[in-house]
């Protein structure tokens, strides 16, 4: 197996030109995954910024070699995604099959028979035949004014199961899932998922559902990878801050910065970090990443921030059914 993996890494870094690539990871059902994403969601973005700045940064991402894109439904972007994939392969950065491709099943589709449909809505808004990963947003069903649903989520991945079997979604997975939910829907699904797409970061580590996840030969991908060290306006927030002597420390061992170590110290744990920037020099920033590694003692520091704070809140859904508490 190991031998195996070097391969395929070595393959998709034989893949890359002058931009630097992230190495890939094989899936649990064979296909294969960059290790780094572009995350495209605008919940931090200003009332006055323009959605095309999700256009432009999917190019420049795949300009300075991203192959991996995240997005989702309830972003209200994969148009822009899509124009920027089809910019970049109209001129020549690349080709479809080279890129991998993330969105994911929002909380009112959560019905079998409305699965395929929200994602051959996805792949009309993205301009594509397929999607790489397709993921059940939440483990939540909610209706259309969002207010619960009492859908199972088992309900739901017969229907992701659907996608699959059709070719529209080459790997299905899940996001936000806890660990009981997982290992449910592993004991009662016969597609086990890929990825299930969690928050970790510094003060959310979580490491007890990552080992979990990872006992089950299923990789997680990381959102708000920079947790509190970048602006968030919340008072109260705890460290660290972009200024923590720790992170400093680090920063100026490896000559890199701090969010560069807190992306490293997340593929070092063996999770998949999805950065979000709409600045073309943190975008390429973002994935220049590969000439260093921490040790398992500076990985260990970084989790000793650790206080279950989570970035996003999705307490509003507290009682809901199947709230991932």
């Amino acid at each position: 197996m190991d031998s195996l993996l070097r391969i395929i890494t070595l393959t998709c870094l034989l893949n890359a030109a002058m931009a630097v690539q992230a190495p890939c990871i094989q899936l649990n059902d064979g296909n294969t995954i960059p290790i780094v994403a572009l995350g495209t969601g605008r919940g931090t973005a200003k009332e006055s910024d323009s959605i095309d700045e999700v256009r432009q940064a999917v190019y420049w991402a795949i300009e300075a070699g991203y192959r991996h894109i995240d997005t989702a439904a309830v972003y209200q972007d994969e148009e822009q995604v899509g124009q920027g994939i089809a910019e970049a392969i109209a001129n020549g950065l690349v080709t479809r099959e080279e890129l991998f491709v993330t969105t994911k099943l929002w909380n009112d589709k959560h019905a079998r028979d409305k699965v395929v449909p929200a994602l051959q809505e996805s792949l009309k808004k993205l301009g594509l035949d397929y999607i790489d990963l397709y993921l059940i947003h939440f483990p939540i069903a909610t209706k259309p004014d969002d207010s619960p649903d009492n859908i199972d989520y088992l309900e739901t991945w017969q229907g992701m199961q659907d996608a699959r079997q059709l070719g529209l979604a080459r790997s299905i997975g899940v996001s936000n899932f806890n660990a009981t939910q997982i290992t449910r829907l592993v004991s009662n699904s016969y597609i086990r998922p890929v990825i299930n797409q969690i928050e970790v970061n510094p003060t959310n580590t979580q490491e007890p559902l990552v080992a979990h996840c990872q006992s089950l030969g299923i990789a997680v991908m990381a959102y708000s990878p920079f947790g509190f060290v970048v602006s968030r306006g919340q008072t109260g927030a705890p460290p660290p801050r972009s200024d923590d002597p720790t992170l400093t420390a680090l920063a100026n061992k490896y000559r890199k910065s701090v969010g560069q170590i807190l992306l490293r110290y997340l593929i070092d744990r063996g999770l998949i970090p999805i950065p979000k920037s709409t600045n073309k020099q943190r975008i390429a920033q973002n994935i220049d990443l590969f000439d260093f590694q921490l040790t398992f003692e500076e990985v260990a520091a970084i989790n000793q921030f650790n206080k279950n704070h989570r970035v996003i809140d999705i307490s509003d859904w507290k009682d809901y059914p199947n709230y991932p508490n």
